[in-house]
């Protein structure tokens, strides 16, 4: 398993949170993308088109601190304790087969594991215990 990190979830002020994380934390930003620049962007409302769809930051040696816009107008609901997730980058798509599957026994498949826009392996589930996972294998990864 090549990373395990956090993966946030704000109701809209995604932005301004990680612009004050690069302050406490420093560094820049790997990603930053918006709601506008997904295949999604036709059925958001103008008020989401700019939210974030994803970002992340780097922190300290091989972590990185991620994070969403969740929206309501994409059908999400934040409350307290759905407002993160562990995120697991997996070495191969294998990989991601074995723990996706193995997480999701008595738990609850919430997005299936699948290949995504963003040239990754990507699916979520909710654990038997209420926790949340994300695993994503990274195309661009492969050496």
């Amino acid at each position: 398993m090549a990373t395990v990190n956090t993966y946030l979830n704000f109701k809209g002020n995604t932005e301004e949170a990680f612009n004050f994380y690069k302050t406490v934390f420093g560094g820049e930003f790997l990603a930053l993308q918006r709601f506008k620049d997904t295949p999604e962007a036709g059925r958001l409302p103008a008020e989401d088109q700019d939210k974030i769809m994803h970002v992340a930051l780097p922190i300290g040696a091989g972590n990185v601190l991620m994070a969403t816009d969740a929206l309501e107008s994409m059908g999400h609901s934040l409350t307290v304790g759905n407002n993160f997730s562990i995120s697991i980058n997996a070495d191969s798509e294998s990989e991601a087969d074995q723990l996706f599957g193995r997480l999701a026994e008595g738990g609850q498949v919430t997005v299936p594991l699948e290949k995504a826009f963003w040239n990754a392996y990507f699916g979520m589930v909710t654990d038997r215990f209420g926790i949340q996972w994300m695993v994503n294998y990274d195309y661009n990864s492969q050496n």
